[in-house]
C-alpha cells in the first residue's frame, strides 16, 4: 500500500503537465483557424495534411534535421577527449573539472547565447582577428554562427553521459589489449569506443532531440535568416499571423518524431547493454 502511495506524486504531475497540455494541443491541431485568426472549434485533419507541403519540411525542417545531426556529431567529437580525460583524472581533480563542465549551467541559456551575439557580431574580436587574417566570414545571420552557438549551449549534455559511461570502464581491459600488441588506436576501437556505447547514445540522444526542435539559438544568432521547424512552430504561436492549429499539429509531429527516435535509441541500449 506504502508502494503504491509512492506513485501518486509523479502521476500527478504526469498529468497536469505533461497529459493536460498534450491533450489541449491535440485537440487545437484539430481546429479550424478563421481568417480573424480566431479557433473555431472542430475536427479536421487538414492541418497535418499541410505539413506535407515543402514549404514545412524542405527548408525549415531538413535544415533543424541537418544542424541536429552536425552539432551532434562535433559535440561527440569534441566532448569524448574531454569525458575521456575526466575519466582519467585523480578525484580531486575530477570533481574541479566536472564542476568546471557544468559551470555554464549557474547562468541563463538566453544570457549566454545573447554573449556569443556579441562574439560572433561583424565588430566582435573572432570577426575582426578573422579579417586580420584574410578570412571574412559572416556568422550572425549564418548557419554557421547557428552551430556555433548549438555546440556551445548542448556540449556539455554530451559530456556528462560520456563521463558516467567511461568512469565505470575498467581501465585493467586496455592495458591488457596494449599487452597483447594493439595500438592506442586499435584499443580505442576494439575496447573503449565498444564499452562506452551507452554513454554515446545517451549523450547522441540528449543532443539530437532538443536541438531538433531548438527556436531560441536559431532566432538570436540566426537572426531569421536560418529557417529551422522550432523557429516556425514559435511564429505560429507568437507571430503577427498567428496559425495555433497549425503550430499544434507541427509541433505534435515533431513530438512523434522524436518519441520514435527515444523508442530507438532505447531498444538499441538494450540490445547492445551486454558489450558494457
Amino acid at each position: 500500500m506504502n508502494g503504491r502511495l509512492l506513485w501518486w506524486p509523479g502521476l500527478l504531475w504526469l498529468l497536469l503537465f505533461f497529459a493536460i497540455p498534450v491533450t489541449i494541443i491535440a485537440l487545437i491541431s484539430l481546429a479550424h483557424r478563421a481568417p480573424d485568426g480566431v479557433i473555431r472549434w472542430g475536427f479536421t485533419l487538414e492541418n497535418y495534411l499541410r505539413l506535407v507541403e515543402p514549404l514545412y519540411w524542405a527548408g525549415p525542417f531538413v535544415n533543424s534535421l541537418l544542424l541536429a545531426v552536425l552539432t551532434t556529431g562535433l559535440c561527440l567529437v569534441l566532448g569524448y577527449p574531454v569525458a575521456y580525460s575526466l575519466a582519467r583524472q585523480p578525484r580531486a581533480v575530477k570533481n574541479l573539472l566536472l564542476f568546471l563542465v557544468i559551470l555554464p549551467f549557474f547562468t541563463n541559456f538566453l544570457v549566454r547565447i545573447y554573449a556569443w551575439f556579441i562574439v560572433l557580431r561583424p565588430e566582435g574580436w573572432l570577426s575582426e582577428a578573422l579579417r586580420a587574417l584574410g578570412v571574412d566570414l559572416v556568422f550572425l545571420g549564418s548557419p554557421v554562427g547557428v552551430l556555433i552557438g548549438l555546440v556551445y549551449g548542448y556540449l556539455p549534455f554530451m559530456i556528462l553521459p560520456l563521463y558516467a559511461s567511461l568512469e565505470r570502464l575498467d581501465f585493467s581491459l586496455v592495458e591488457a589489449a596494449h599487452d597483447l600488441g594493439a595500438t592506442r588506436w586499435q584499443s580505442f576501437w576494439r575496447v573503449i569506443f565498444p564499452l562506452s556505447r551507452s554513454g554515446v547514445i545517451a549523450g547522441s540522444v540528449l543532443v539530437f532531440i532538443p536541438v531538433l526542435g531548438e527556436f531560441i539559438t536559431p532566432k538570436l544568432l540566426g537572426g531569421g535568416k536560418v529557417p529551422m521547424f522550432g523557429v516556425l512552430i514559435e511564429e505560429k504561436f507568437l507571430g503577427r499571423v498567428p496559425d495555433w492549429p497549425l503550430g499544434a499539429a507541427m509541433a505534435l509531429a515533431l513530438m512523434g518524431l522524436v518519441s520514435l527516435v527515444l523508442i530507438r535509441s532505447f531498444r538499441y541500449i538494450k540490445e547492445s547493454r551486454w558489450v558494457g
